[in-house]
């Protein structure tokens, strides 16, 4: 039997329309629109795209985006000067600066200049220390959009073997600390872990992160389990067959076509976890804002 499709984009949709009519509660009450303020250093083409993307769904959830484009030739003080005028600014709940940045600027430095109640990102040391500890803070968007998939496929994970593939600070490390806090019981493998296939085969959950074109391959998974595929990877261009060049598809790091036929639930790439990064940032920005502005977010209005 075929897998069932998660999809992220019908799910990102309804969380970005919640957090859309929570945003113009929060307006009414605290008299100001919740506002996201992104940089963008330099002229990276996948980092534009990005930055755009951000700024129409921070509109369409009726947020003030404020932007802010800075040469490739930016100082690091300069940087950082611009990063604590936005800490300063009452309208400004969350910053979001666009990695990666050029090579003579400490991207960790930028991170840690960060206002943590603003860190919508949930990338600073502190972040992850709340994470760590289980206290309030902001997770990166990408795990927490995960562990939404997750618990909506599954309801409660107490129990379950998870094994998360990958150890980034950006996804692996904090969706493990997600996993734990749901009480699974979780795996981080990753380059050095032996006998990879082995390791995944007994796991319910597994979440692939590690940024290989389908690396994770059918015979690895136990059966019904339920795959979140983190990786968008781009193959490259092949040829038609009328002799012309196409373009290269977007996979996942799951064979999915394979999967499907074993894993009990799979996110298709691309429409599964990609669209969930921004609603999420979105979801992060009005959790802020409601902090920020020493409000109460209505428990289950997200």
């Amino acid at each position: 039997m075929a897998a069932e499709r998660i999809d992220g984009k019908a799910f990102a949709a309804g969380l970005r329309e919640r957090v859309g009519a929570q945003a113009a509660e929060f307006a009414r009450a605290a008299g100001r629109k919740p506002g996201l303020a992104v940089v963008l250093v330099g002229e990276d083409p996948a980092s534009q795209v990005y930055v755009r993307s951000k700024g129409k769904a921070t509109l369409e959830a009726g947020m003030n985006g404020f932007e802010h484009r800075l040469e490739d030739s930016v100082g690091q003080d300069e940087l950082l000067a611009l990063v604590g005028q936005l800490n300063a600014d009452p309208a400004v709940d969350g910053i979001l600066v666009q990695l990666p940045l050029p090579a003579h600027i400490d991207e960790q430095a930028v991170i840690a200049a960060i206002a943590p109640d603003k860190d919508v990102d949930g990338f600073h040391v502190i972040s992850a220390g709340r994470l760590a500890v289980g206290q309030p803070g902001f997770v990166p968007c990408t795990p927490l959009g995960c562990m939404m998939l997750l618990t909506d496929r599954l309801g409660d994970l107490s129990g379950l073997e998870a094994v998360v593939i990958g150890r980034s600070n950006i996804v692996g490390k904090p969706m493990a600390q997600l996993l734990l806090g749901a009480n699974a019981t979780v795996t981080i493998a990753h380059s050095r872990t032996k006998d990879l296939p082995d390791v995944v085969r007994r796991a319910d959950i597994v979440v692939a992160a590690v940024g290989r074109p389908e690396m994770v391959k059918a015979d690895w998974l136990k059966p019904g389990a339920t795959v979140i595929d983190v990786g968008i990877n781009r193959l490259p261009p092949g040829v038609s067959e009328g002799g012309g060049e196409t373009k290269g598809r977007l996979v996942g790091d799951v064979d999915y076509e394979a999967a499907s036929e074993v894993a009990g639930a799979i996110t298709p790439v691309p429409g599964g976890v990609g669209p969930m990064t921004i609603a999420v940032l979105l979801r992060n920005t009005l959790v802020a804002a409601y902090r920020n502005a020493g409000l109460e977010l209505p428990e289950g209005a997200l």
